[in-house]
């Protein structure tokens, strides 16, 4: 047995003093996203603090627990606040807990984030469903394989779920959100990008850049727990305004937003939970 499903197993256990609820679907929060548990039914709150083997979270803005209960009558199991790569974690650390609500039984992966609009078509504000992803930083899957967890060289071609995808959609169609689509690509950060790096992104075919998600979605699709993803464009990447950017920016954005937000969540959720039986 690895030494990380071990890690896995010691983190799943304290978990599991706390509440034994299954979750049906999993949902990771980003910056300033963390007001979607207000609308939750909770019946545990558990800090990753105190978590054998579990990383903490240090970033502002992200608190750093599990939260368990339900959403729209789904049972669901959420990361209040994520773990990142630019915190001195390696990636494979940083996914760690979207294989723990995997473990816990879940079934769904709804990702979030807050990005950088890099297609010259978006603006501050826009919610943007990932479509695909371009991962630039090292893969969660190097080193030994948890064979518990997944192959050794497991299919990427679709790794945000298609009729996840289109459930969205019609969620925000539902909900009166206006959502756009595009590619999101994972930088390491913490520093924002120079404009010529949000350049030679775009000329990769990057929709959206951050410092999250694609990794986790990868760990995601090595488990076979089907994902989606949604970005709150909280700025204009560097280089595209003459303004600077600042962490302060990415969050009054997502606070702007997050009614939005939060609608879109709730029913895509109550669709997905539907959708998966």
């Amino acid at each position: 047995m690895s030494q990380m499903y071990k890690r896995l197993e010691k983190a799943l256990a304290c978990i599991r003093e706390k509440t034994d609820m299954i979750p049906k679907v999993a949902l990771v929060l980003g910056s300033g996203l963390e007001g979607i548990t207000d609308e939750m039914e909770v019946s545990a709150q558990i800090p990753y603090s105190g978590r054998e083997g579990m990383p903490v979270s240090t970033a502002p803005g992200h608190t750093g627990a599990f939260v368990l209960g339900t959403l729209e009558g789904v049972p669901v199991a959420v990361m209040k606040g994520r773990v990142h790569y630019y915190e001195g974690y390696s990636t494979a650390e940083t996914v760690m807990g979207v294989r723990l609500m995997k473990m816990m039984g879940a079934e769904a992966l709804m990702l979030t984030n807050a990005a950088g609009g890099v297609n010259w078509g978006f603006e501050a504000g826009d919610l943007m469903l990932i479509r695909d992803q371009i991962c630039m930083v090292p893969s969660p899957l190097i080193g030994e394989n948890v064979d518990e967890l997944g192959v050794r060289f497991p299919d990427m071609s679709e790794i945000y779920s298609k009729r996840f995808r289109e459930t969205v959609k019609d969620a925000a169609a539902e909900a009166g959100v206006r959502l756009k689509e595009g590619v999101y690509i994972q930088l390491g950060g913490p520093n924002y990008e120079s404009p010529s790096e949000i350049r030679m992104v775009r000329t990769m075919g990057a929709d959206a850049v951050g410092m999250s998600t694609a990794a986790e979605a990868i760990a995601a699709r090595h488990m076979g727990l089907e994902t989606v993803g949604i970005s709150c464009i909280s700025n204009l990447a560097c280089g595209m305004s003459n303004a600077p950017l600042t962490h302060e920016e990415v969050q009054e954005t997502a606070n702007r937003v997050s009614a939005d937000f939060r609608r879109l969540v709730r029913t895509s959720v109550r669709m997905i939970g539907g959708l998966i039986g």
